[in-house]
């Protein structure tokens, strides 16, 4: 008997990935409507949607860091017709925030990345550096006085410069604000020295002079900044700290429609035209090796960021 159940369930996932999908897939994006996230969750859903038949909808749901759209898709049916739009910081709040909810690891199932964007060191043109060398230096000659603004306590700016201030064994006035935009504004005005931004935000303020690039985090050159280095060749060896964006799943979600949907993310990102349109915008466009590769990549995430904000002392505003 416990055999016959056990073909006949086996069966019925099957079957049921076979007739996948058959109706309308729900995407949740965690998020206010125009950010990056945002962007390529409905550009890369629109493709998607073409390879599986189906219509897909997305819906933006905003509030308390992302908590409350991700808790809704972690509380929906495990049956491939409700994803969740994540980026970098869906690993990261619960370490941070203890009312977020949710495991990134246990509650849900990886389905694919998407994207993952560089961030870029910037600085006001009138600090006096213009490496990354330079600035460490400076920083070292003041000691807690060089400022780098972030969009809030444990955003990926703000990772990201206490990453730098490890590798580089250095200490800096940490500005924190409400958001990005505001952040971006005082340090082209002088009144904080410097910060870790996406490149596709920062590209236009570079390229305008108001700001002065020193270096990316990715260990290749950005296209938008093929003239900055890296700061991996910059000293610091081997530093990486991406942003990136996809799609995750309820737990318990069969493996079969998983592989379907990633397979069908997969096809869509390898299209030319699909992945230079964005390559221009610094958005670097990429398929997870598989589901389950998705899936360990967030949990190493996660266990990466609990340790460094356990180290310095990251808590949620």
């Amino acid at each position: 008997m416990k055999g016959l159940i056990l073909f006949l369930f086996l069966f019925c996932g099957i079957l049921e990935a076979q007739t996948y999908p058959a109706k309308p897939i729900r995407i949740i994006v965690p998020l206010v409507p125009g950010g990056n996230q945002d962007i390529m969750a409905r550009a890369v859903a629109e493709e998607v949607s073409k390879g599986l038949g189906q219509q897909i909808v997305v819906e933006n749901r905003p509030g308390q860091s992302a908590i409350i759209g991700t808790q809704a898709v972690k509380a929906s049916a495990p049956d491939g017709y409700t994803l969740l739009s994540v980026a970098i910081t869906f690993a990261r709040v619960p370490a941070i925030v203890k009312s977020a909810g949710y495991d990134p690891a246990k509650d849900f199932a990886g389905v694919s990345l998407i994207c993952r964007i560089p961030q870029v060191l910037v600085v006001n043109p009138d600090v006096p550096a213009r490496s990354v060398q330079e600035l460490i230096a400076l920083a070292k000659a003041q000691p807690g006085q060089l400022s780098y603004a972030t969009s809030g306590n444990g955003s990926t700016g703000h990772v990201a410069g206490e990453m730098f201030m490890r590798r580089a064994g250095i200490r800096m006035l940490h500005v924190p604000y409400k958001g990005n935009a505001q952040s971006l504004v005082d340090v082209m005005g002088g009144q904080v020295a410097m910060m870790f931004d996406q490149v596709s935000t920062s590209a236009a303020h570079v390229k305008a002079g108001k700001l002065r690039a020193l270096g990316v985090t990715t260990l290749t050159r950005s296209p938008l900044f093929p003239d900055v280095p890296t700061l991996d060749e910059s000293g610091l060896t081997g530093f990486e700290d991406v942003t990136w964006n996809g799609y995750v799943a309820p737990a318990g979600t069969p493996r079969e429609i998983l592989t379907r949907l990633h397979a069908e993310i997969a096809r869509a990102l390898s299209q030319p035209e699909f992945r230079q349109r964005y390559l221009e915008r610094g958005i670097e466009t990429r398929a997870s090796a598989s589901p389950e590769e998705f899936s360990a990549y967030i949990k190493a995430e996660a266990e990466a960021f609990a340790a460094l904000a356990r180290e310095a002392g990251i808590r949620a505003e």
